[in-house]
């Protein structure tokens, strides 16, 4: 197996085209194609399928992405025998947004730091899509919440645990803070992320529990975005503590007091068991057991 073939399989993936991973790769667009209809044709199996304008794997080339990604860190590994201790090479890591906006700043700069000549690429992503991207092989790791559905070729490292807390304005009217008393209808907004947010789901368990109802949800895509709309009284949200200390402390933000099963989540930092560990995958994770982002 060619492995120039796989380096072009894994750029076609990140591009999401034959076209852009030709420029990438500062190639002809035939060059690429062929490698892959060579590499197709060495296992037996189509690749990819056109899904809209990008091109994507079918389930025989995810299946397959993992493998070739542990021979491609073998051979970083073989070319690095002579300093077993170099750094190079890319590592990509998915992160959840609350995670990469809030905690992981000085753990990034530390790792660049140290690792100059590695390309790290980061991607904020829903939970269960980073979970659904480290089976596939698109990402090396993963540093998210436990959504729980981890097979036994994932590995999982806890980092911690973090808290959720419902926050509304201090101009929210008393009558609207009891998330403790069952079967209401309250006539504010809950103001969320996207509908696969682990602390959507779990505000949303807890509604369901009370038979709580609020008059609408407003999706936003960003925390800080969700925490102006709260702070204007337009709603309540359910974020994680560490989001809202600034907030809480000037008072623009308050917490409401609720009895919620479901408040604390587990930090994780998850990898497939099937790809070659390469020294920058056990730096990133070596900074994030040293970094203590939450208390065990």
């Amino acid at each position: 197996m060619d492995t120039r073939s796989i380096v072009v399989i894994k750029t076609i993936l990140e591009e999401g085209s034959f076209q852009k991973a030709a420029q990438r790769l500062n190639c002809s667009q035939s060059t690429v194609t062929f490698q892959v209809r060579q590499l197709e044709n060495e296992l037996s199996v189509r690749l990819f399928e056109r899904l809209g304008r990008r091109m994507v794997f079918t389930p025989a080339g995810k299946s397959i992405l993992p493998h070739m990604e542990a021979i491609l860190h073998s051979m970083q590994a073989i070319t690095a025998c002579n300093d077993p201790a170099s750094l190079h090479g890319e590592l990509r890591v998915a992160v959840a947004e609350s995670l990469l906006s809030y905690k992981l700043h000085a753990l990034l700069g530390d790792f660049v730091e140290r690792a100059p000549a590695v390309k790290l690429q980061l991607h904020s992503l829903n939970c269960h899509d980073i979970r659904e991207g480290i089976l596939s092989g698109q990402y090396d790791l993963g540093v998210y919440y436990d959504v729980g559905g981890h097979p036994h070729t994932l590995e999982v490292l806890p980092l911690g645990q973090a808290k959720g807390i419902i926050v509304a304005s201090p101009l929210l009217a008393p009558g609207l803070r009891d998330f403790d008393t069952p079967h209401q209808r309250k006539e504010t907004s809950f103001i969320i992320n996207e509908p696969r947010s682990i602390y959507r789901e779990r505000m949303e368990a807890h509604l369901r529990a009370r038979d709580i109802l609020f008059r609408n949800t407003i999706e936003l895509w960003s925390l800080e975005s969700i925490k102006k709309t709260v702070a204007a009284n337009l709603g309540v949200s359910f974020l994680p503590t560490f989001a809202v200390e600034q907030e809480l402390a000037t008072g623009s933000l308050i917490e409401l007091p609720v009895r919620m099963s479901g408040c604390i989540v587990q930090a994780i930092c998850v990898w497939h068991k099937n790809r070659e560990s390469t020294p920058a995958m056990r730096l990133f994770r070596d900074l994030l057991q040293a970094s203590a982002l939450f208390p065990m």
